[in-house]
């Protein structure tokens, strides 16, 4: 197991180009299931989780050639359906959550899908009813092995009709979503998600032939149609790793531009954190964060604490709380920190409070901050990291304390980030990769 040597309290300066979006990158590449023509997509992030799933649709039997870094061509021409109720696709499946996403392209071009239960960050419950509702109502058969813990769904002939979602489910409307396309008449999915990476996967779509309108709406319209062929699509930047690097830039009280962030894609993203006090300015698409001694928390108008939740887009997305967190313990003020969407989520708190972070955690949803102004520095310590948010969220607590600190367990960074430390580094960071 890997971890990172970080010594702390430098100062960063320089630029930053964001990676690939790792969510937009689970749904899109596994749009080409739905095509035997080729489908070339660039800006794909180097990560753990995404090339799990690259390996996985090449065991399939989907051809894959890399054309430069970050740029793939897939062409699904022959896929190996039997392979799909073997043992090794059991475990090749099931170590990742992104697989679910194959599940909806499956069962519009061959009429049947499989998955094992998947794996991912353990930050609550995480279930799998939207996707598999959504998919009887097209018309298909359900069935869940408890013993194996293995999801079958079997429909040879989808029919377009009214879904309803239960949650605005991202996986859920995007897995959906690639099942319709080819379902037979119209299909409308109202209370669908609607963020920037759904937005893509549906523009993809309908570079490939299909018949997609409302996109940007939680009402999605879809004519079926009877083939689709193939697309060159490009992913957006990740706006989880822009939000963790103006956090950054604020905690080391660093000065950072980060370059080509797709600005109408980043929602209320750059407005969340001007309200903990951080500055930042708009250069064209890029963001320049300066240094900053001092960032002061605002309140609502009548004086009340402030308070960040997180909610579907075009709300907070949930992804971010962490790091808002960490960077409001050095704010001058105090906030509430309400993970509404994943009960699990503030478990690393423990860390920031061994760090001498002041943070209150009010119950398993929330947490209030006293942020210290950098009047008492947080101190380096030993800790692990419990999911890819938080590890990223410890690593900026890290990199703004006082001496040595060690994160164990960072394969879980790894599985979101690409070349963390090296990118950091290249800042003024003093990262170590150690075992």
């Amino acid at each position: 197991m890997s971890s990172f040597e970080i010594h702390g309290g430098k100062k960063l300066k320089g630029e930053l180009i964001p990676q690939g979006a790792k969510n937009e990158a689970l749904q899109v590449l596994c749009a080409p299931l739905l095509t035997a023509e080729k489908v070339t997509i660039s800006n794909v992030p180097d990560i753990i989780d995404v090339n799990k799933l690259i390996s996985l649709l090449q065991t399939m039997g989907v051809k894959i050639e890399k054309v430069e870094k970050g740029t793939f061509i897939f062409q699904a021409k022959d896929i190996d359906l039997a392979y799909l109720e073997t043992e090794d696709f059991k475990k090749r499946a099931g170590s990742l959550r992104g697989s679910i996403m194959i599940v909806g392209p499956l069962l519009a071009r061959f009429g049947k899908g499989f998955i094992p239960k998947p794996g991912g960050d353990k930050i609550g419950r995480r279930r799998l009813d939207t996707h598999f509702e959504g998919f009887m109502m097209l018309g298909a058969k359900f069935n869940y092995d408890a013993g194996e813990h293995f999801y079958s769904i079997e429909g040879k002939k989808l029919k377009g009709t009214y879904i309803h979602l239960d949650e605005a489910s991202v996986t859920g409307t995007a897995n959906i979503l690639m099942a319709a396309v080819m379902a037979e008449g119209k299909t409308t999915i109202y209370n669908a998600a609607c963020e920037p990476y759904l937005q893509q996967l549906c523009k993809m779509l309908n570079s490939m032939g299909a018949k997609i309108t409302g996109i940007g709406s939680n009402m999605l319209h879809i004519e079926g149609v009877k083939e689709l062929g193939g697309c060159y699509h490009r992913i957006l930047p990740d706006m989880i790793e822009i939000g963790s690097f103006i956090g950054l830039a604020a905690m080391t009280r660093s000065e950072i531009t980060i370059k080509d962030v797709s600005w109408e894609n980043l929602g209320i993203i750059p407005n969340i954190f001007r309200r903990l006090g951080i500055k930042l300015e708009r250069r064209g698409d890029d963001i320049f964060v300066p240094a900053q001694d001092h960032y002061e928390i605002d309140t609502f108008i009548d004086g009340s604490i402030l308070t960040i939740a997180d909610a579907p887009w075009p709300g907070f997305t949930p992804d971010l709380l962490s790091i808002i967190l960490v960077v409001a313990t050095q704010a001058k003020g105090s906030v509430l920190i309400h993970q509404k969407m994943f009960e699990s989520r503030l478990f690393f708190v423990d860390k920031l409070i061994d760090m001498g972070a002041q943070i209150i955690l009010c119950d398993p949803h929330r947490a209030t901050v006293i942020g210290q102004d950098f009047q008492h520095s947080l101190k380096g310590i030993q800790m692990t990291s419990p999911d890819i948010r938080a590890g990223v969220s410890l690593l900026i607590a890290a990199l703004s304390a006082e001496g040595k600190s060690v994160i164990h367990n960072i394969e879980q960074i790894d599985r979101g980030y690409q070349d963390i430390e090296i990118r950091l580094n290249n800042l003024g960071a003093d990262i170590r990769r150690i075992g």
